[in-house]
């Protein structure tokens, strides 16, 4: 399966389809791209609905934007997460850092 993650700008959210993984091949380029389609952002949802994986760097670059956000007062959430991610995201603490819908 190929990784990708696309984006998709709706007036002031910014909606990001995500499939494959995101891991630490992908997640800096991912973060470093999020991040600079952040102006004149206030919601940020990331699509999990074809991600099959995350890795510590993917959770990290999760971070990251989640804290531009707070920066800018904005908020992000995510949704269609898989039983698999589900579990990283109850283990790590994820499920009440971010709002997973």
């Amino acid at each position: 399966m190929e990784n990708s993650f696309v984006r998709e700008k709706n007036e002031s959210t910014l909606t990001v389809h995500l499939k494959g993984r995101l891991d630490s091949m992908n997640a800096a380029e991912f973060s470093r791209d999020i991040l600079a389609s952040l102006a004149d952002i206030s919601m940020v949802v990331l699509d999990f609905a074809g991600l099959i994986y995350i890795s510590s760097a993917g959770l990290r670059a999760l971070l990251q934007i989640k804290k531009q956000m707070n920066q800018q007062n904005g908020e992000m959430m995510v949704r269609n997460l898989s039983g698999e991610i589900t579990e990283v995201f109850t283990m790590t603490g994820f499920d009440q850092i971010l709002k997973v819908e």
